[in-house]
């Protein structure tokens, strides 16, 4: 087994994490909290300890782990560091991207070194804080890597300035892990043993909780919000029931040094912390500033001299982005005055005048993005025309004209800002479409054609750029025209401004913008979702026969029936329906049935999925102890290129496979990832922790 290099650069997530006070007193308990922190512990008065951004994202790490291939036997947490961008909320759901950045080869018998980072956002929009991870993999060392970057923190020559003295329980691993960090490391001693180690061992984390604790006690106390960095590296393993010391050097004000040590032998179990702080005047200006932001993003918007494109430029540039102001007047026009006022308020913006109506014009439109600011990360097709006529008046210049700057000029600008986001592998884009277009409007064949066809355009943009986080989405903006001035109410009115639609185009082209090919409505602060559902339909006659006109007729309620919709993500999946429809096994969205994939079925298929060429010189027994009602005992004898299963318990298996029925069942069918199952908890292995994996080398289900 080696590293999968592969992985690297790869997205992870995203990640979502459901929380409310329960999950912070449940963590604050697990890092030592009581009634003597009981801000911590206490929903009345509740608190968030910072450290609680670890336990959002115990499944992210899981999956770096898991993805990287590294020997989970040999897998411990190495260093940690977390900046803390806003505090966080008592409540709410935590979504979490990121990706692998390295690896680092000590050398054969010395290890390695997975290195991946992440941003958490909240659901209420606030990029909360960036983790950097290390895990350092025992086992997995000699892959002929760079060795990786060496950091040092040199404590002061002098006594600490505040020690922390705690003892944690001996079952606090026990309690810890009920924040979702569940490797049997921590709780079951066969594991440990088989790991290298006496019994469970602390988890880092937990002492990681304790000193978090311990500093804010120390240096800001009381304000665990004025946290804004935290870094550790995880030195040494520490048994439950060892009392530490966590050690302060405050170095300047908002800047301390620490450590953690065995208060029985004072080795240090925690090495190189490094925490930072605001003060208050800081804290003030966070809070002022924080929330969505785009400092270091560069935007292109089409059509910002005036209307919802100029608002979309002036917010972006309020919030930290470098705008393409584009506008089709010359020099000194719009598009100028647009760019200059974002200037004369400390942003940075320049002004553009290329037509999206040529292939020339969109390309010279990034190409200015690109000169003068280096990268271009968002692009907001907003510019458009119209020239309505009812289709009999619809002479062919108004039609191709319309089709130009929409339809067309959307594809002129959106391809070259794609290639330049694929290769940074990221980017946001914003098509326009309208009411019109997704309901039709009477007079703008040419502008709901054109509307409509953005959408078929972002449905695929999405597919191709989704492994290269690029997402694309569609807003339908409402805005005030002549017909609405003359049956609306001013009070009304005053709210079919663009100020009302570009909070939501703004969230869209943000870094925690979860979603990808959707479509929204959007108009004086009411956003709402557009989506294509389609029915479950009917089969006419038989798959043997040409259905008539006279059974459409006699089926036609159900064919048009919506009851019992659904989305789907692409034409692949919105065909298998129809296939499904005429295959009765697969249509099933029922439970399983007993003629389905049962556990005995498993068992009874095993030496047919056995792979003998892939058997030389194994020689293993794999016991399976399968619990629920429909499992049982299995054990699979591999020896001289042969596979030999037999119902019942083997005396001396090698590695012994503890699992429930149902996740088995799922494990082998696909549905559910065996190193997940493992890292959860559901997948239980005993004995020799490393033969285990040849079973997906062996076996091809």
């Amino acid at each position: 087994m080696a590293l999968n290099l592969d992985v690297v650069g790869r997205k992870i997530g995203p990640v979502k994490k459901e929380y409310d006070w329960k999950d912070l007193v449940l963590y604050a308990l697990g890092v030592g909290a009581g009634f003597g922190d009981l801000d911590y512990c206490y929903e009345h008065q509740l608190k968030v300890i910072p450290s609680f951004s670890i336990a959002s994202v115990f499944e992210f790490l899981a999956e770096a782990g898991i993805s990287s291939n590294a020997d989970l036997s040999g897998i411990l947490h190495g260093e940690q560091d977390i900046v803390f961008h806003n505090p966080i909320p008592k409540e709410g759901t935590l979504i979490t991207e990121g990706k692998i950045t390295n690896m680092f080869d000590k050398g054969a018998g010395k290890g390695a070194l997975v290195v991946a980072e992440a941003d958490t956002y909240h659901s209420n929009g606030q990029k909360l804080f960036s983790n950097l991870f290390t895990l350092f993999c025992r086992k997995d060392g000699g892959f002929g890597g760079e060795p990786g970057p060496s950091e040092t923190v040199e404590f002061p020559d002098r006594k600490p300035d505040f020690e922390e003295y705690a003892v944690p329980s001996a079952d606090q691993p026990l309690l810890y892990r009920l924040s979702g960090d569940i490797f049997q490391l921590h709780a079951d001693p066969e594991f440990a043993k088989a790991s290298g180690f006496e019994k469970p061992i602390m988890h880092g984390l937990c002492t990681h909780g304790y000193a978090c604790r311990a500093v804010i006690k120390h240096l800001f106390p009381g304000e665990p919000e004025r946290m804004s960095r935290f870094r550790v590296r995880f030195s040494r393993t520490l048994y439950p029931g060892t009392p530490i010391i966590t050690q302060i050097w405050k170095m300047e004000e908002g800047r301390a040094f620490f450590r953690t040590i065995n208060g029985e032998n004072q080795e240090t179990v925690l090495d190189r912390g490094v925490v930072e702080w605001l003060d208050h005047e800081d804290m003030v200006r966070r809070q002022k500033s924080g929330g969505i932001r785009f400092d270091d993003r560069v935007a292109i918007v089409t059509g910002a001299g005036a209307g919802l494109g100029r608002v979309y430029a002036l917010e972006l540039a309020a919030r930290g982005a470098k705008v393409v102001v584009n506008d089709l007047d010359g020099a000194k026009g719009p598009a100028d005055q647009v760019a200059e006022e974002i200037r004369s308020k400390g942003g940075e913006a320049i002004a553009n005048y290329d037509s999206v109506a040529t292939t020339e014009g969109g390309q010279a439109m990034v190409d200015a993005a690109i000169q003068a600011f280096g990268r271009l990360d968002i692009l907001i097709n907003n510019a458009g025309i119209l020239r309505d006529r009812t289709l009999v008046k619809m002479e062919p210049e108004n039609w191709d004209a319309v089709m130009d700057v929409h339809l067309k000029g959307a594809y002129n600008v959106t391809r070259p800002a794609f290639i330049q986001m694929r290769e940074n592998r990221y980017g946001r884009i914003i098509f326009t479409s309208s009411a019109a277009g997704l309901y039709g409007n009477f007079g703008q064949t040419n502008y709901s054609a054109a509307k409509m066809g953005l959408i078929g355009f972002m449905n695929t943009l999405k597919l191709e750029g989704d492994k290269h986080d690029i997402k694309v989405n569609t807003i339908a903006p409402v805005a005030a025209t002549r017909l609405t001035e003359d049956i609306l109410s001013p009070e009304i009115l005053a709210k079919l401004k663009p100020e009302f639609v570009a909070p939501f185009v703004l969230y869209l082209c943000s870094e925690q913008c979860p979603v990808t090919g959707a479509i929204y409505n959007a108009g004086m602060g009411y956003f709402n979702r557009v989506a294509f559902a389609t029915g479950p339909g009917a089969v006419v006659g038989s798959k043997d026969e040409v259905p008539t006109p006279e059974g459409v007729a006699a089926g036609f309620e159900k064919i048009k029936s919506l009851e019992g919709a659904m989305e789907y993500p692409n034409a692949t999946a919105a065909f298998s329906p129809m296939l499904d429809a005429f295959n009765p096994k697969k249509a099933q969205t029922t439970e399983p049935t007993e003629s389905g994939l049962t556990v005995k079925a498993i068992f009874d298929g095993l030496p047919n999925a056995f792979q003998a060429e892939k058997a030389t010189g194994v020689d293993v027994v794999f016991q399976f102890d399968i619990s629920g009602a429909k499992g049982g005992a299995w054990f699979a004898t591999v020896k001289d290129g042969a596979c030999l299963v037999e119902k019942g318990s083997h005396s001396a298996p090698t590695t012994t496979i503890g699992m429930g029925d149902d996740d088995f069942v799922k494990m082998i069918s696909g549905e559910l990832n065996a190193m997940s199952a493992y890292t959860g908890g559901k997948l239980k292995i005993g004995g020799d922790l490393m033969k285990s994996q040849l079973i997906e080398k062996l076996f091809k289900f």
